[in-house]
């Protein structure tokens, strides 16, 4: 059976790399040869003339099972996506809140499960579930709780929908994916237009189904934590140990826990729900053999190791459905669940059995939890304790003292944590691009705190009585902002984090034998050269132009602009993106991590455009992050920004500057351009002509006709450029045909934001390039855009190289 569960795995690895799904016909053609494979495995004449029959014939049914299973269930999440003439549109639905509400940017954001929904006076069909956002002064908040919008609640709301989208960005977080794994078909907000016919109100205060209770019980979870700690700076750590809620948590403090390695110790993890689990069925355990106390022979009726199993799978099932079933809580109660059975069945005979059956259970009923670190890295650990303690333990003497016993004990931890700690560090690198050096000792330091001290009472104090729960969370919250300070300490050590660019597979494969390697049995020979394998991955260096290239990234950040220069030895980000509230911009969410993943650590030149949210947005995070040379920009120099920065310049025509061949050269604003007291921001946007040996790009900011003719009267012949960033994102104003006729480009990049409110870009600027013959890319339809100008120009874009069946097309 082994090896027909190892073939569903890779059915469902093979399917989440295809750009579609298999039609009906071919999946039920796998259907059928999957039955058919899986029965000819139990021929005994077949198995007795080939050995190898049965393991291969398995296999290969698991595998089109894998695939056939996983397609299935695709394709029913896809069967809810939002037709496409319903996008943008003025929609009134009904439904109710199905999640816990979430603080946005001064107004809430929420799951809504939908009864009905009305278009133009007649009923349509939209998907189930939808994810809104609204943002209006009728969703105040109170401390950390929304006032009127609460789980359970049925309300009918004016709402404007589009399908999944998100930003598309190599080695970027993908959106679209987060959406389809929750089984979210469509994105929205309220429209709060009071001269809308059909009001937003308040239905039903609680309609009653399962979740709905269990998201209203999490909800006064929430109100009483932040009410006994009203001015708590870590009460959303106890928030997100007690229900899983992990939005509260600053940016600063997640920094913190990444740099140290213990974030998963930051939420409901598999650790905390095996550990209270754990605790629960050893009390049960001890209190079963004792008959409670009784005078009943309970071990007599039910093994006590039994009964223990119930009650920790009991107690898991409490815990998860605390965190709200949410899928990395899912995972680690199908493993207890699968080792509970094993128990309960007497066939806990070997435990990498159960593992992987365990992985093809979770895999069952969540496919798509292959495509998350938080499984290969739950998996690889359990796998790496397994692997680097078998036939390695023995049992004490009963004689032996407590204080040996101690040692024993203290030293079977430290040896499993080395060997989790060893054993991770290849996914880590591959996953997030950095490992924790610091990671064991601040793992020691913090396991110990969170799981057994601040957990448990956590969990106790959410639910005592007033004034008992004050009493206790504050001293919860004493030991997090104690353990917080020493984390804070050793994260900013200059050792802490080794960062390195992400890796290729193969240098993965060579680091996972070198881990193999030095994770070996005493008596295997040269344990310690299993390190010389992670050398490539830790010494690996980014791929980069050579002399007289220039790669060029146009990143997708929505509506806005943002886009890197690289040479053979030096960086240029133009523009910095919009910031889209106070917790979140394109600069913490998509520049910084494309940055990272390209092993760039440090900013040669920032040029801003100008002081438009869509452009500067981004500017004071990103020179928070990273060392940043030099900023030119066309900001007044008593704006906010400039006082803040501290080495600023302005944009002036004729600055030019040379990098291993590539030649910069500023076009505009010109000093007088600055007099002029009736420019618009946009106006006076900074414009930049990056320029190779053989081929050059024009970046162009916002400006409009305007500018347009006057670069064309001062620069007629220096416009000219293969590639162009199509100025104002493509807006009426803009494009005009002198300027495009000066520029003469190959290629144009519209960057805009999906349905963006602008209308950007126009369909007469569209038009103007297509009758030019100009390809034009659009970062909304195709995603970051990648230029390569060396000897040849070649062009590719993220959604093109990156396709697959769950991405909106």
């Amino acid at each position: 059976m082994q090896s027909a569960i190892v073939g569903f795995i890779l059915g469902i690895a093979w399917l989440q790399r295809q750009s579609t799904l298999p039609n009906k016909p071919f999946l039920f053609g796998l259907g059928v040869l999957a039955v058919l494979l899986f029965s000819l495995s139990f021929l005994p004449a077949l198995i007795r003339r080939y050995p190898l029959a049965n393991p291969v014939l398995r296999l290969a049914a698991g595998t089109a099972f894998g695939i056939f299973w996983s397609s299935l269930l695709a394709l029913h999440t896809l069967a809810q996506n939002l037709p496409e003439p319903l996008e943008n549109k003025n929609l009134v639905v009904t439904g109710t809140v199905s999640s816990l509400p979430q603080a946005d940017d001064g107004g809430v954001r929420f799951q809504f499960r939908t009864e009905k929904a009305v278009y133009q006076n007649r009923r349509v069909l939209i998907p189930d579930n939808i994810l809104l956002s609204w943002k209006d002064s009728h969703a105040a908040f109170i401390g950390k709780r929304a006032r009127n919008v609460l789980p359970g609640q049925k309300w009918q709301f004016n709402v404007r929908l589009k399908r999944p989208h998100g930003p598309a960005n190599p080695d970027g977080f993908d959106y679209e994916l987060w959406l389809f794994e929750q089984g979210i078909r469509a994105t929205g907000h309220v429209n709060t237009d009071v001269r809308l016919p059909d009001p937003n109100e308040l239905v039903d205060t609680f309609v009653f189904t399962p979740m709905n209770a269990i998201n209203a019980i999490r909800q006064k979870l929430r109100e009483r934590i932040y009410r006994a700690l009203p001015d708590g700076e870590y009460a959303g750590v106890i928030v997100a140990l007690v229900i899983g809620e992990q939005k509260a948590i600053s940016r600063s403090d997640w920094e913190i826990f990444n740099r140290t390695g213990i974030s998963h110790l930051v939420a409901i993890s598999g650790l905390h729900i095996t550990l209270v689990s754990g605790l629960f069925a050893g009390l049960v355990s001890a209190l079963w053999r004792r008959s409670f106390f009784t005078k009943k022979q309970l071990p007599l009726l039910l093994p006590a190791q039994k009964a223990a199993a119930i009650a920790g799978v009991g107690m898991a099932l409490l815990y998860v459905a605390l965190a709200g079933f949410g899928i990395p809580a899912r995972r680690t109660l199908c493993m207890i669940v699968i080792v509970a059975l094993a128990l309960w069945t007497g066939r806990l005979t070997r435990f990498s059995h159960v593992l992987l059956a365990a992985a093809g259970v979770v895999l069952l009923f969540d496919p798509l939890a292959l495509m998350k670190p938080g499984f290969w890295l739950s998996f690889v650990a359990v796998g790496t304790i397994l692997y680097a303690t078998a036939d390695r333990t023995r049992r004490l003497p009963e004689k032996d003292s407590r204080f040996s016993r101690l040692r024993h004990i203290l030293g079977s931890a430290a040896r499993t944590q080395w060997a989790v700690t060893i054993g991770l560090v290849p996914l880590t690198m591959l996953f997030f691009g950095r490992v924790s050096l610091i990671g064991p000792l601040a793992n020691a330091l913090a396991i110990p705190v969170v799981s057994l001290f601040v957990t448990p009472l956590a969990l106790l104090g959410s639910v005592l009585p007033s004034p008992l729960i004050n009493l206790v969370l504050t001293v919860v919250h004493f030991a997090i902002q104690t353990l917080a300070d020493i984390l804070e300490w050793l994260g900013f050590l200059p050792f802490a984090v080794w960062s390195a660019p992400v890796p290729s597979f193969y240098l993965i494969i060579f680091a996972l034998a070198g881990t193999l390697w030095m994770l070996a049995p005493k008596g295997w020979p040269f344990r310690g050269l299993g390190l010389l394998c992670w050398l490539p991955l830790f010494l690996s260096a980014p791929a980069h132009p050579g002399y007289g290239e220039a790669w060029i990234t146009v990143l997708d950040v929505g509506q806005g602009s943002a886009v890197l220069v690289e040479t053979q030895k030096h960086r240029l980000l133009f523009d910095t993106g919009p910031r889209w509230s106070a917790n979140a911009s394109a600069a913490e969410s998509v520049i910084y991590p494309y940055l990272k993943s390209r092993g760039t650590d440090r900013l040669d030149t920032i040029v801003v455009s100008h002081g438009d949210n869509d452009h500067s947005g981004g500017l004071l995070a990103l020179t928070g992050k990273l060392p940043v040379d030099e900023v030119l920009s066309s900001m007044p120099p008593d704006s906010l920004l400039v006082r803040i920065l501290p080495v600023h310049r302005p944009c002036l025509a004729g600055q030019q500057w040379e990098w291993e061949g590539i030649r910069f050269e500023m076009l505009y604003p010109a000093s007088d351009d600055y007099l002029d007291d009736n420019h618009k921001t946009n106006n006076l946007s900074c414009v930049l002509k990056v320029a190779t040996p053989k081929y050059a790009m024009l970046l162009t900011g916002d400006i409009e006709s305007g500018e347009e003719r006057e670069l064309v009267n001062r620069y007629p012949d220096k416009l000219k450029a293969d590639i162009l960033l199509a100025p104002h994102h493509g807006s009426q104003t803009s494009s005009t045909w002198p300027f495009l006729f000066s520029v003469k480009p190959r290629f144009a990049v519209f960057q805009t934001g999906y349905l963006n409110r602008y209308g950007h870009p126009a369909k007469r600027a569209v038009d103007r390039y297509g009758l030019l013959d100009i390809r034009t890319y659009r970062t909304d339809r195709d995603g970051a855009i990648v230029f390569e100008m060396g000897n040849t120009l070649e062009s590719g874009s993220c959604r093109e190289r990156q396709t697959r069946y769950w991405k909106t097309r």
